[in-house]
């Protein structure tokens, strides 16, 4: 065998090196972001961030009120414009002057306002659950029971043009309709559990929205001067004309609005439930009135458990629907239906139209306000810093005014747009220590000046090692006014985050999207572990067993793995890009061949490198490294030790990454085995010698002893006269040593001469033999076959 003394792992980069035509490099990589899933995930001040993946200025978005209340549930303005919002606990009605300081318009004692409303002379009702009543207040502030449908709750109110007062009930599903008077009487009554809002479509018609069939009606109203009784249906029954305009795809209907050109929109959240025929289902309570669950905060009406008592009422129990989706319908005025939103996570809870006439969705439970625009286009438009956005009201100036729950308070959002805003990203994670290049985006109209001269684009960059930015991460670089202009500045480290500022000007500024150039420190590859495989074991691809002749397989022994998916043998398919590193392999497998010994290992590189393997040994005493093999794709291999002399040896595995990285940049990474015995020689025998147990006798004490230079001796047998071979142990049983001394007595053996054949094989399966012949005496009687 060749051998190099003196080499060393510092001349294995040129053994290893390779064409940099063919080399796959360690190479600049780019963080990108561009998608709606991937600006979402950062966080905006002032900025909008639209579904194709855009970054854009939002309208002016500011606290105006605080309730000093856990929720509000609606909000309207009073025939004078001046705003009011109700909730609770307990429950009250909120009026609030133009600089946002409260005044309490209406105490009751139960838990919740859940609706308001306001007729022509400026009255305000105000229905309670649970087990509530409807209130009216005066513009004078006199407060009596205005009606009391006798019902576990009551949900929305509505007023008609001729002053009725129609209010949605549950858990019978009821309409009453309720005169200037307070007389009260069933108007509408369904087979749902809950009427949950309600709405007037302006052409004489009261649209309700159901639950748990997540219906929408359309229920005509009386003609001027007639009672509701008075109305007919088809074919003359007696009661209001109803009609089922869609019936949505979820369990609940939150919100009903139309616009002017009779389009009819309406949300729905949560997933119907499927229940065995002969299962009666509990009657549920709807979504908005446990829409704090997911705050942890308290429940005002139902709490989350299964069988506890709603409303803190003694006797009343309704188990808690899980609500997991929201969707938003627009009905047509031909009556075609078609989804504009759907979401698995945001809930909607109010709906309202901006200035420009673009739909509003006040959402849970992350307090998010989204803008839709058409069938799968929206913008989230700002959060409201509370877990629910429950009513959207629109003064005459066109600026917005949300109502909150946990906590109950009152935001403004628009018209105008914020004059500057900001978007973090989330934090990215490089995998490995990283150089941080140039960052560049594409907007329109980000290049020019805003205000006051400053860009209406501005970048900044940080770093730092913790995977959630923090005081321990650097300051921020920047500004970068300009896309790609010069390098980050932020020090290498493992994560890095992006800072954009955008301000105001015309073409808004939009931020299409963002890149970051990095570039990975080439790590070290690791050889995690090297596993010697027995003597006479040949590892080979799992292909040269399909050969002809092919020698015996056997079970080879591998080497842990961190990951299930590494392989050993050469490629067969070599993918580009991200795949780099991934290829399909060719397993090893193993075949028994006398004087071979095979070697499997396991490695890896946190780069994805494409790595090669050099081998070499050492004897045991020995200083200097000699190579074996360089240049091995596989992480196994096998070679003829008879080519080595007897002896102890150690190897040891180097991996290289240089068929990935120019030469100066290669790295190098290796691990030193256990001991390998190389034992070619097969054992010496003494003996075997034959001796007369007792003088004419027919019993023969045998004795022989044997030695093997390298390693112990493991098995001996003997044969008589060619029967079969019996095993024999040393002299005291144990065989463990290089050395062992055997003895047996064979009795009774027929007279005349006998060959005796004896073989000792050490723990390398090298076998040595031998012989003796000897005579028993003629005079002895013949005896039982021969035993030990």
């Amino acid at each position: 065998m060749k051998s190099f003394p003196g080499i060393g792992t510092g001349i294995l980069l040129a053994a290893f090196a390779v064409s940099a035509g063919t080399a796959l490099a360690e190479h600049t990589r780019h963080w990108r972001q561009s998608t709606y899933e991937e600006f979402l995930k950062g966080t905006a001040k002032g900025v909008a961030l639209r579904s194709d993946g855009r970054l854009e200025l939002a309208p002016r978005f500011t606290a105006f009120a605080d309730a000093s209340t856990q929720f509000l549930w609606t909000a309207r303005f009073d025939a004078k414009g001046r705003l009011c919002a109700a909730g609770g606990s307990p429950a009250k009605v909120f009026r609030f002057d133009e600089t946002g300081k409260a005044t309490t318009v209406f105490e009751a004692s139960e838990l919740a306002v859940q609706a308001i409303a306001f007729d022509a002379k400026d009255n305000l009702y105000a229905a309670t659950s649970p087990d509530g009543k409807v209130y009216r207040v005066t513009p004078q502030g006199e407060k009596s029971v205005f009606f009391d449908p006798k019902t576990k709750y009551i949900w929305d109110l509505a007023v008609a043009p001729d002053g009725s007062l129609y209010v949605a009930t549950g858990d019978k599903g009821q309409i009453f309709a309720v005169t200037p008077e307070g007389k009260g009487e069933v108007f509408y009554s369904t087979d749902e559990t809950h009427i949950r809002v309600l709405a007037l479509d302006g052409k004489g018609h009261l649209l309700a929205g159901t639950e748990p069939s997540g219906r929408i009606l359309r229920v005509t109203l009386p003609s001027a001067g007639a009672s509701s009784a008075d109305a007919r249906t088809p074919g003359g029954a007696t009661g209001p004309e109803a009609f089922v305009v869609y019936e949505t795809a979820k369990k609940e209907v939150t919100s009903i609005v139309t616009d002017a050109a009779g389009n009819i929109y309406a949300a729905a959240i949560g997933e119907k439930q499927r229940v065995a025929p002969s299962v009666t289902p509990a009657p549920a309570i709807p979504a908005q009135a446990v829409a704090s669950i997911s705050t942890g905060t308290a429940v005002p009406i139902a709490t989350v458990t299964t069988g506890v008592t709603v409303g803190q009422q003694p006797g009343v129990f309704a188990p808690f629907q899980a609500v997991n989706s929201g969707a938003v319908y627009r009905i047509a005025p031909d009556g075609a239906p078609e989804e504009l939103w759907s979401s698995r996570e945001e809930l909607v809870y109010a709906m309202g139209f901006s200035a420009d006439g673009k739909l509003l969705l006040g959402t849970g439970n992350n307090g998010a306000v989204i803008q839709v625009e058409g069938p799968g286009v929206f913008t989230n438009v700002a959060k409201a810093g509370a877990s629910q956005v429950t009513g959207l009201v629109r003064a005459s100036s066109g600026k917005l005014f949300l109502s909150t729950a946990n906590p109950g308070k009152v935001v403004t959002l628009g018209p105008e747009r914020e004059t500057e805003g900001s978007y973090e990203s989330t934090s990215f994670d490089a995998q490995l220590f990283s150089e941080w290049g140039r960052l560049e985006w594409w907007g329109p109209g980000g290049a020019e000046e805003g205000l006051a001269g400053k860009p209406r684009v501005e970048f900044y960059v940080r770093s730092g090692n913790t995977s959630d930015p923090g005081k321990e991460w650097s300051k921020w670089f920047g500004p970068y006014s300009a896309s790609g202009e010069k390098r980050a500045e932020c020090p290498a480290a493992h994560f890095v985050q992006w800072k954009a500022v955008i301000r105001d000007g015309w073409p808004e500024p939009e931020i299409d999207w963002v890149s970051l150039a990095y570039l990975p420190r080439n790590a070290a590859p690791v050889v995690d572990a090297i596993v010697l495989q027995d003597s006479g074991v040949r590892v080979l691809s799992a292909m040269a067993g399909a050969a002809p002749n092919a020698p015996m397989p056997v079970q080879l022994k591998l080497p842990p793995q961190a990951n299930a998916a590494v392989t050993y043998g050469p490629a067969v398919a070599q993918p580009s890009g991200s795949e780099r590193g991934r290829s399909r392999f060719e397993p090893p497998q193993g075949f028994a061949q006398k004087g071979y010994r095979g070697v499997l290992w396991s490695a890896h590189d946190d780069n994805d490198d494409d790595l090669q393997y050099a081998i070499f040994y050492r004897g045991e005493g020995e200083r200097e490294w000699k190579l074996l093999k360089d240049k091995i794709d596989t992480k196994f291999y096998s070679w003829d030790t008879t080519a080595m002399a007897d002896g102890t040896y150690y190897l040891k595995i180097v991996a290289s990454d240089a068929p990935s990285n120019p030469p100066a940049l290669a790295r190098t990474g290796e691990l030193v085995s256990d001991r390998l015995v190389v034992d070619n020689t097969p054992p010496t025998i003494e003996g075997p010698a034959a001796q007369p147990v007792a003088a004419g006798g027919s019993d023969v004490r045998i004795r022989w002893s044997a030695r093997d230079a390298s390693s112990p001796l493991e098995r001996a047998e003997y044969s008589l006269d060619a029967q079969d071979w019996t095993l024999v142990n040393p002299v005291g049983d144990l065989s463990d040593a290089r050395e062992e001394k055997y003895e047996l007595v064979l009795r009774g053996l027929l007279p005349g001469e006998h060959t005796l054949a004896v073989r000792v094989s050490d723990d390398h399966e090298n076998v040595a033999s031998a012989k003796a012949t000897f005579t028993t005496p003629v005079l002895m009687q013949p005896g039982p076959a021969p035993k030990r």
